[in-house]
Formats: C-alpha cells, structure tokens, sequence
C-alpha cells in the first residue's frame, strides 16, 4: 500500500478546527463592530435636542430631527427637551405695598432656546428650574411690593394680566443678562393665600368693611326714600291747594247761580217770599221749650192770630 493514500486523521482535525475557529473568530467580531455601531448611532427624534460630548466639552449638537453618531468609547450623548415645560414655582411669601404679608403660588412656561449655553451655565434642567425659582420670586416680591393688598386679591381692582406680563418680562431680562440659554414664555398666578396666623385679623376686617359697606347703602336708602316722600308730600299739597281753590271757584259759581235763581223766583210774589223767610227764621229759633213775647202788631203775632195782611 502506498503510503500517499494514508491521511493523518489527526493533522486533518486539526485543520478542521483551526477553519471553525476562524470562523467564530470573524463571526463575533462583526458581531461586535455592528453592536458598537448601532450603539453609537443616534435618533433624535421631534421636540428634543441631542447634545455630542468629547471629554466633557460640548462638540456637536443635533437639534433636527434623523440620524447622528458618536465616536465609540471617545463621545457620550445627553437628551435636552426642546418643548414647551411647566414649572410649579415654590410657594413664596411676600409684604405687599400696606405692610401685608402674602403666600404667592405661580407656575411657569419655559423653554431650552440654546443648549449650550444653558449646559455652560446650568448644566442640567433641574439646576436652571432652580434659578428659574431665584428669579421668578425676585420679580415677584419687587412688583407686589409695589401695589396694595386689595389690589392683588380684588377682581375689580386687580391688575393682575398686566402684573404676569410684567413679571415674564422682568425674568427674561435677568436670564438674558446672564446668558442662560432658556426663556419664560408665561408666568401665572395661581393662587393667593394669608399667612394662617393673619387670615382671622383679616377675616375680621373685611366684614367690618363690609357691615359699613352695607350701612353706607343703608343710609343712602333711608336719604332717597325721605327725598321721595318729601316730594311725593309737596305734590299732594299743590295737588289738593289746587283742588280747593277749584272747588271754592265752582261752589261760588253754584252759590251764585243758586242766589239769582231764588232772586228771580222769589221777585215773582215778595208776599210769599216774606212768608217763605218768616217760615224758614221759625225752624232756627222756636222749639218745644221756646217762649215768645210779641207786639201785637209784629208779624209773627199777626201770623199767629190769622191776620196775613
């Protein structure tokens, strides 16, 4: 037998593996350099910024949204929001123009307008919503120090919409001074409260207001409705003046009517007239108890004796 025809089972296995090995050996880096590769590729996506560091300095920043990388083991990323954000402002308390303290609830709306310089400045969301808080109480002590207490808390006399424009105005001027990066889009007042040991002094200071209020309009009442009765009063009195005089004028028109009727009546026949007189003057003076002395000539007697001549 010829020894060409003899294979090596040994030195074939050991090529076998050594291919395998190799194999496994490119499988898994590839394996490696894809996950490395998509590890470091980015999506930014609507509504956020991505933010590139080399070494701890910014490099790059990807504000659109698509695709971006990083330099393996060299760069790290950090998201920054690009949206609109609320923050509920801590609770304050304030002394207003009169002397009055005051516990002032806001809420603000803010936004990152340049990433890098509110990281240079800030360096996180939480430390620029802190100085958001530093301004915004600032503002807000210096405007409500300048009005009264009644100012802030009446409906009818506040100025409030001009007071939450003033105050987002007056933080954005300290945030641009400073060049943080980040803007106040509104600031508004939610809620307005007293400091518990003061509510009842005030409590009882507005109802005294309001029973003096209420007697205030009382008085005035009681000064309209004397005003109308007096009024109504003197109407009555021209009213009836005027009746009366109208009556007097009619009854002196009926009394004179009634005079020339009797005149023509009575011209008619004056003895009769003489006797209706005589008649009509008996009724006023004789009664059951009336004694009377009379001449023998007086015309009572002659009538009374049946003399009519």
């Amino acid at each position: 037998m010829s020894n060409e025809n003899i294979v090596d089972i040994n030195e074939r296995g050991n090529k076998e593996w050594k291919k395998y090995t190799r194999v496994g050996i490119i499988l898994v880096a590839t394996f490696v350099l894809l996950g490395v590769i998509l590890t470091n590729l980015l999506i930014v996506k609507e509504g956020e910024y991505k933010v590139v560091r080399q070494f701890g300095e910014v490099v790059r920043i990807k504000s659109t949204p698509g695709l971006t990388y990083t330099i393996p083991f060299i760069q790290t990323v950090e998201t920054l929001p690009k949206y609109q954000m609320v923050y509920d402002v801590k609770e304050a308390e304030i002394n207003t123009k009169d002397k009055k303290r005051m516990i002032i609830d806001n809420y603000a709306l803010w936004k990152v307008e340049d990433p890098i310089k509110m990281i240079s400045t800030t360096r996180t969301v939480i430390n620029a919503e802190a100085k958001l808080d530093e301004f915004i109480y600032s503002a807000i002590r210096t405007e409500l120090g300048q009005l009264n207490y009644d100012e802030i808390i009446n409906d009818e006399k506040s100025s409030r919409g001009s007071l939450n424009d003033r105050i987002t105005e007056k933080v954005n001027e300290l945030l641009a001074e400073d060049n943080y990066g980040i803007t106040v889009t509104d600031i508004r007042m939610k809620r307005t409260d007293l400091p518990t040991e003061n509510e009842q002094s005030v409590f009882t200071r507005m109802i005294s207001e309001r029973e003096s209020t209420a007697q205030e309009y009382l008085s005035m009442g009681d000064a309209q409705k004397n005003r109308i009765i007096a009024e109504t009063d003197r109407e009555v009195t021209e009213l009836l003046a005027k009746a009366q005089a109208e009556a007097e004028v009619i009854r002196g028109e009926g009394e004179g009517e009634a005079a020339r009727i009797y005149n023509d009546s009575f011209s008619k026949d004056p003895e009769f007239y003489s006797l209706y007189r005589t008649l009509d003057s008996y009724k006023k003076t004789i009664n059951d108890k009336t004694v009377i002395i009379l001449p023998s000539d007086s015309p009572y007697a002659r009538i009374l004796m049946g003399y009519m001549e």
